[in-house]
């Protein structure tokens, strides 16, 4: 027999969950984090699990790129720059592109120039625009690390199946979709 659904709903705000004996145990980020109070909301554990969860899969990809000498938001821009073809793309434009912010795009990719892994050069049209193409070299380095990448990130979410990693996908799309006046 399930809990009412406004016990499911209170217990859930107080960071536990109710079994199937209507018992309440705390919830999975509470025991790794080892918090003994619940938690304010359940939106306030709805965001922790998102922070906790991008947090152990961007540090199990960042030690899987470190040994190659590039950050996964350099890994990133790379991909971009691919993607941008010959033309390339301006500063703003990547930092548009990046899926992780980074507030100083031209030192990023001014580190992935000293590397030769990009090029930067003045618009024909437009002296002021600097355009970013990515170089063989760069296009060599993803050869290396887009099999990395893919295996780790397989890794990290094969023990879900394609119809969880489907309702994952649309609730997290829905989750940044909030109106821009709530906020």
């Amino acid at each position: 027999m399930t809990a009412p659904k406004q016990s499911r709903t209170r217990a859930a705000s107080q960071g536990t969950r109710t079994t199937a004996g209507g018992q309440a145990s705390p919830g999975q980020l509470q025991k790794e984090i080892r918090q003994t109070k619940s938690f304010a909301s359940i939106h306030a554990e709805a965001f922790l699990n998102i922070v906790r969860t991008a947090d152990q899969t961007q540090h199990l990809l960042h030690m899987q790129l470190k040994p190659y000498g590039i950050t996964e938001t350099q890994y990133n821009s790379l991909r971009i720059l691919r993607g941008a073809g010959k033309q390339g793309l301006s500063c703003a434009e990547i930092g548009e592109r990046l899926i992780s912010q980074d507030p100083d795009i031209t030192r990023l990719l001014g580190r992935l120039e000293r590397q030769g892994l990009v090029r930067r050069e003045r618009g024909a049209k437009d002296r002021r625009v600097v355009m970013t193409k990515i170089t063989a070299s760069g296009l060599e380095r993803l050869k290396e690390l887009d099999p990395v990448v893919t295996s780790t990130v397989h890794a990290l979410l094969d023990h879900l199946s394609e119809d969880e990693l489907g309702k994952m996908i649309g609730l997290l799309e829905r989750a940044r979709s909030r109106p821009t006046s709530s906020a």
